[in-house]
C-alpha cells in the first residue's frame, strides 16, 4: 500500500515538470528543477533530492507513476 500522505501531484506540460502548489508554502504552479526523463529513473529505483525553487524545503523523491510523486516526508497533514 503507498502511503498517500507522502505523495504529491505533479503535471507535465511542455517538457517541464511543475507541482499545483508546493505542499510546504502554497506557491501556486511551481516549476521543478526536475526533466520527465529523471521521473523513469525514480520509478525504476534512483533517489533524488528535490529542492524546492519556491522556499527552498527538500525531500526526497524515492518513486512516481504518471500523477504522483512519493517521497520519504509526509507531504500531507490532513
Amino acid at each position: 500500500m503507498i502511503p498517500f500522505h507522502k505523495t504529491w501531484p505533479y503535471d507535465i506540460v511542455m517538457g517541464d515538470v511543475y507541482v499545483q502548489s508546493c505542499p510546504f508554502c502554497d506557491q501556486e504552479n511551481v516549476l521543478l528543477p526536475l526533466k520527465p526523463k529523471e521521473l523513469k529513473l525514480i520509478h525504476e529505483g534512483m533517489k533524488k533530492l528535490l529542492v524546492f525553487p519556491c522556499c527552498h524545503s527538500r525531500i526526497t523523491l524515492v518513486d512516481c507513476d504518471n500523477d504522483y510523486l512519493l517521497s520519504d516526508t509526509t507531504l500531507r497533514h490532513h
